[in-house]
């Protein structure tokens, strides 16, 4: 089960309040010297917190029915999420595409870096540390436990995201839906279908 590269240690409860401290401190700093109001600030977290998983789900769904955007797709997540108006700020997004023979898996060993501009908030179980060093030792049990069983001949590939890159997963498109229109296969994209722990069409729980 290839891992995408090596990966630092998991952090603590302790240094997560570090840095949640060392954030507070930077905002209190932005205002008192101006560059933002308190207003701006919290209209960006509010604006951050309303994204959702729609976002992606229209990536996948064009790649689903359009080939040529599917291609600019993975070879520049980031170009073709702001070609359809999505905007990524700067952030470095890679998609990975499931198959046949290739299973993708997002986690974050670090701490919790995520693609919030496509997908929204993450779920509290990305950022809880079981699932971020079980994800890279034992990716195949984490799978099973989400209700997703590969057969051995699909390779599992984890892709460890850092804090200027973020990862996405292309689901695979499922069959008996030819013919569908971009809208009606949106709805079969979950928010769990493009971190990897579920297939598309695949309930989350």
């Amino acid at each position: 089960m290839p891992h995408d590269h090596p990966h630092g240690p998991t952090i603590d409860a302790k240094r997560l309040a570090q840095y949640q401290c060392m954030a507070v401190a930077v905002q209190e700093l932005l205002t008192e010297k101006g560059i933002l109001t308190d207003e701006q600030i919290q209209a960006t977290i509010k604006e951050m917190e309303a994204r959702g998983p729609a976002l992606g789900a229209r990536m996948v769904a064009r790649a689903w029915v359009d080939s040529d955007y599917k291609r600019r797709l993975l070879s520049d997540g980031s170009a073709a999420a702001e070609e359809l108006g999505i905007p990524v700020d700067g952030t470095r997004l890679i998609v990975v595409e499931n198959n046949e023979t290739t299973h993708n898996l997002i986690v974050c060993t670090l701490c919790s870096c995520y693609p919030r501009n496509v997908l929204g908030l993450p779920p509290d179980w990305y950022k809880k540390t079981a699932y971020r060093s079980r994800a890279v030792k034992e990716p195949r049990v984490v799978l099973a436990e989400f209700g997703t069983f590969l057969p051995n001949s699909v390779t599992v590939r984890v892709h460890d995201s850092t804090a200027d890159m973020r990862y996405l997963v292309l689901p695979a498109r499922p069959a008996g839906t030819e013919g569908w229109t971009e809208q009606k296969l949106k709805e079969l994209v979950s928010r769990d279908s493009m971190i990897g722990v579920r297939t598309a069409n695949q309930a989350e729980s």
